[in-house]
C-alpha cells in the first residue's frame, strides 16, 4: 500500500528524515509514534505531498508519487489543527467539501454517528473545540478512499465520542483500509493498532505489534516500552 525508500528530508541545518524505509501493507492500523521532532509529521506531509523530499522515494498502491497529485484522491487525511473559515455553517462547509471532491459520501451516517444534527445551522466560529473536531471526523471519513490519515483523530473528543470514533475505526479496518495514526494518547494506541512504527532521530527504530515492542524492550506494559525507548537514546 506505502512503500517509502531512504527518504530524506532537511529544513536548512535541521535534519528532520534521514534515510526512511517503511513498508505498509494493505489493510490494517498502523499508529506512527515518536517524541516531537522525530519526523513523523514530515514523513505523513512527504506521503500527503505537502512536503518535498530532498531525496528517497514513496511509493503508493505501487506507484511512484513524485510530480503527481492524482493519487491523494484515494487518500482521506485528518489534520491535527482544522482551520475552518468561521462565517461558513456547518452543512455549507460539508456542502461545499463535497462539491470539491465530486465524489460519493456519507456524511449523513457520520453525522448521526457523532450526533451532529443540532449544529448543521451553526457557524464554525461558534463551535467548541470538540466539535470542530467532530466536524473533521464527518469530512475525514465521508469520502470511503483505501488509505485513511490521521493525525491526533482523538483531540477533543469527549468519552462517547471517543468510543465512536474506535468503533468508525473499527469498521473501516474491516473494509480493507489501510489507516495511519498519529497519536500522543498511548491507551488509544495500544487498543486500537496492529501495529506500531516508532520514529526516532529521522529514522524507523521499530516496527511491529505492542507485545513485539514489550518483548524487545522487556518492559511490562506499552507505556514503559515507548518511555525505555525514549530513555535509552536520552541517557
Amino acid at each position: 500500500m506505502v512503500s517509502i525508500e531512504n527518504l530524506h528530508k532537511a529544513f536548512g541545518k535541521n535534519q528532520v528524515l534521514s534515510g526512511v524505509d517503511l513498508s505498509i501493507k494493505e489493510g490494517g492500523i498502523f499508529a506512527v509514534l515518536g517524541p516531537n521532532g522525530s519526523g513523523k509529521t514530515t514523513m505523513i506531509k512527504s506521503i500527503l505531498g505537502m512536503v518535498i523530499p530532498n531525496k528517497g522515494t514513496i511509493t503508493i498502491q505501487g506507484h511512484n508519487i513524485k510530480n503527481a497529485s492524482n493519487y491523494r484522491q484515494h487518500i482521506d487525511y485528518l489534520p491535527q489543527i482544522a482551520n475552518f473559515p468561521s462565517n461558513l455553517k456547518v452543512k455549507e462547509l460539508i456542502k461545499m467539501i463535497k462539491d470539491l471532491r465530486g465524489k460519493t459520501t456519507e456524511d449523513e451516517r457520520l453525522i448521526q454517528l457523532f450526533k451532529l444534527e443540532p449544529f448543521l445551522d451553526k457557524k464554525l466560529g461558534t463551535l467548541s473545540g470538540g466539535t470542530k473536531q467532530k466536524v473533521n471526523l464527518v469530512l475525514t471519513f465521508m469520502f470511503n478512499s483505501p488509505l485513511v490519515i490521521l493525525d491526533e483523530p482523538t483531540s477533543g473528543l469527549d468519552p462517547i465520542s471517543l468510543i465512536r470514533l474506535k468503533d468508525l475505526i473499527q469498521a473501516e479496518k474491516a473494509k480493507g483500509k489501510t489507516i495511519l495514526i498519529t497519536s500522543h494518547i498511548m491507551s488509544f494506541v495500544e487498543e486500537i493498532s496492529d501495529e506500531i512504527v516508532f520514529i526516532l532521530e529521522g529514522k524507523i527504530y521499530f516496527k511491529g505489534s505492542v507485545s513485539e515492542l514489550k518483548t524487545k524492550t522487556n518492559q511490562p506494559d506499552f507505556e514503559h516500552a515507548i518511555a525505555s525507548i525514549l530513555t535509552e537514546n536520552h541517557a
